[in-house]
């Protein structure tokens, strides 16, 4: 039930507390039209067409950040600080996703610490996000492949915690467990920065999965957690796939070979994830998913990658997560550039010079997303089950592998 969704009912995050009493109030981007919107032109029979599959197909986001930032996004260290991330609700009634996989604060987590993601902080994250998801039944924490059924069934979406990098686990295996019996159903490897399990992204020097990151990884299998290596480096990501009993997901990519830079994978990563049975999603975020032929980052240079990958691996095995925000995203990138290590992630040997955008037009948010992707399969002539895979039924697929 993509389209007609029931809502909150009224409710706002936190409304259950007094602004200036119980926290400092500040105006934040709650509406998804920050920037101006770009809807894939359709015909009228096309038109139809998208609503009646945006009714009837799953639609599943691999990686989103759905908290609300700050209108001014130079106030973000602050409103971080303060622990408590606002939901826009309303603004995700009017998306497709029937479940969205949200990643927090990730990079950003400073809550109590100047460098993040220590466990406490991850834990006031998560447990203030599930505060205030307890106050209302639209955004449903999602623990099964049967509660997403349900969530579409219902008008509703189901909401999928995930923790971006394992970094805050440290050298605790239980801490898996913990985050599991909290709700947690999916978690990278690394991101971007080496930790005990394995090397980022960013590193010069990939030195491959750990010995703790092989027991990582099988205590993942057991408990039921999917296994995301967006960040990792080449080899350890290889390592992943390799030592892990269960599909693997690639959350948020793209190909290096549309686009040479560390944060794209390249296609022997890609084969081996979906030759495991695992999926690959494609990322949206600024400045990530260009291509030769769109260096100005857009709806259809994400596209582009979408199309590499799927004649690459195959149909069965690409989906979409495409890593977007309500708020400035280029502005939270410079003004946490080290933390989310932009710089070191884009190094690469064969991109070309790009223009740098103020949004990506078409796919800026994750309501504006939900609709474009599917409408641009649709103006492009996929077929219905095409389409129904990459929109959720592969996610829905190695979900029910993995989380069984």
């Amino acid at each position: 039930m993509g389209r007609g969704k029931r809502g909150p009912n009224g409710y706002r995050s936190f409304g259950y507390l007094t602004p200036g009493e119980d926290y400092a109030p500040r105006e934040l981007a709650w509406d998804e039209t920050l920037f101006p919107e770009h809807p894939v032109p359709l015909s009228p029979d096309q038109e139809a067409r998208a609503g009646r599959l945006a009714a009837e197909l799953i639609l599943v986001s691999l990686h989103e950040h759905l908290g609300s930032f700050p209108s001014d996004i130079h106030q973000t260290p602050a409103y971080v600080r303060d622990g408590r991330v606002f939901t826009p609700f309303e603004a995700l009634a009017r998306s497709d996703w029937d479940c969205v996989f949200d990643n927090l604060l990730d990079g950003i987590c400073r809550i109590e610490s100047r460098s993040g993601w220590k466990w406490n902080e991850v834990l006031h994250d998560l447990g203030m996000r599930l505060a205030d998801l307890a106050h209302q039944d639209f955004l449903v924490p999602c623990r099964t492949v049967q509660d997403i059924l349900h969530a579409h069934a219902t008008g509703r979406i189901a909401w999928v915690a995930a923790i971006e990098g394992a970094a805050p686990i440290e050298n605790e295996l239980d801490r898996i467990e913990v985050l599991y019996g909290f709700g947690v159903r999916e978690m990278g490897i690394t991101y971007s920065e080496s930790n005990a399990l394995g090397s980022g992204l960013k590193e010069p020097n990939d030195g491959g999965l750990t010995t703790f990151g092989r027991q990582a990884v099988e205590r993942m299998n057991k408990v039921g957690m999917l296994i995301d290596t967006a960040h990792c480096g080449d080899r350890t990501t290889l390592d992943v796939i390799e030592a892990s009993a269960k599909p693997v997901s690639i959350t948020h990519i793209g190909a290096r070979a549309l686009w040479n830079t560390r944060r794209m994978a390249p296609d022997d990563v890609l084969r081996a994830c979906a030759d495991k049975g695992g999926i690959i999603g494609i990322e949206a975020a600024p400045h990530t998913t260009l291509t030769a032929n769109h260096s100005l980052h857009d709806l259809e240079s994400f596209m582009e990658h979408f199309e590499y990958v799927k004649d690459l691996v195959g149909v069965d095995h690409v989906g979409f997560g495409p890593d977007t925000v309500f708020g400035d995203h280029c502005g939270l990138h410079q003004v946490y550039a080290a933390a989310l290590s932009i710089k070191k992630a884009s190094v690469g040997s064969g991109a070309p010079p790009f223009e740098r955008v103020p949004y990506v037009a078409g796919i800026e948010n994750p309501v504006e997303g939900s609709k474009n992707i599917l409408r641009w399969l649709v103006r492009h002539d996929y077929s219905d089950e095409d389409i129904g895979k990459v929109m959720g039924g592969n996610a829905l697929r190695v979900l029910g592998e993995v989380w069984s």
